[in-house]
């Protein structure tokens, strides 16, 4: 059974740093594709950034060149990485994934999801 518990979040100004946590069940790194997606009150959810076990990475748009992706399979945490953080990067962050290689950027194609960890940052 697939389990995923995100930590870190939290508030912080803009331009500040925050890394987010999700510790997986043993295997899911190497076998399923996981990923950040968020969600901002009265938005839909959207992926932020996805990762494969063949450490094939996406990234939205709108976090390319300040959000990352590592993770560490030995902890079985997958981290996302947020610098130069904004406003409009205030939202419920949740992990999720999929078996698979293949990630899909539509939240409807994963099976798995966290609890979610609130972000919020401000101006």
């Amino acid at each position: 059974q697939v389990h995923l518990v995100e930590s870190g979040g939290g508030s912080v100004q803009a331009g500040g740093s925050l890394r987010l946590s999700c510790l997986a069940s043993e295997y899911v790194l190497r076998r399923y594709c996981v990923g950040w997606f968020r969600q901002a009150p009265g938005k839909e959810r959207e992926a932020v950034a996805t990762i494969g076990f063949d450490a094939a990475t996406s990234y939205a748009d709108s976090v390319k060149g300040r959000f990352t992706i590592p993770q560490d399979n030995a902890k079985n945490t997958l981290y996302l990485q947020m610098n130069s953080l904004k406003p409009e990067d205030t939202a419920m962050y949740y992990c999720a994934a999929r078996y698979g290689s293949y990630c899909y950027i539509g939240p409807s194609m994963y099976n798995y999801w966290g609890q979610g960890t609130q972000v919020t940052v401000s101006s």
